[in-house]
């Protein structure tokens, strides 16, 4: 049997405090996601002015982070798996809708297991990276305090 840690509620509401403030920081509206090991939405939360499109995006996002185990923006680097000629070009079509393959998704890792994914739409490149980065030290920190596993 596997024993998989699971995130809760307040987990994801914590995670998506410390995004949301970074989101404020930077000045930048922003969708944040945060879904289960399965990919399962446990909160969306977006920001009053992001775009309605940030929606699907965010939510992309941490699907393709927590199903498939890796940052999003890592599929689409200079020679990166997801573009011609890569060995998972294409890859975006098999969940179409569902699968992104651009900056903004991050894995949640605890103790060397992927147990959900945030997704985080609505500024550039650079801005969702850093309310990413924000949101998994707070991850990070909560992992710490709760000595899971």
């Amino acid at each position: 049997m596997i024993v998989i840690p699971r995130l809760t509620l307040e987990d994801a509401l914590a995670i998506m405090e410390a995004a949301e403030a970074k989101a404020r920081e930077l000045g930048v509206p922003e969708t944040i996601c945060i879904c289960d090991e399965g990919g399962n939405v446990i909160t969306l939360h977006r920001m009053n002015e992001a775009r309605i499109t940030g929606v699907e995006i965010a939510m992309a996002k941490a699907y393709t982070a927590a199903g498939h185990k890796r940052a999003t923006h890592l599929f689409n680097r200079p020679g990166g798996p997801a573009l011609p000629g890569g060995e998972a070009f294409g890859i975006q079509m098999m969940h179409p809708g569902k699968f992104a393959i651009f900056v903004g998704g991050f894995p949640l890792e605890a103790h060397g297991r992927v147990v959900g994914g945030i997704g985080i739409s609505g500024g550039t490149g650079e801005q969702d990276t850093a309310v990413g980065d924000a949101a998994l030290a707070a991850f990070r920190e909560l992992v710490e305090r709760q000595h899971v596993m």
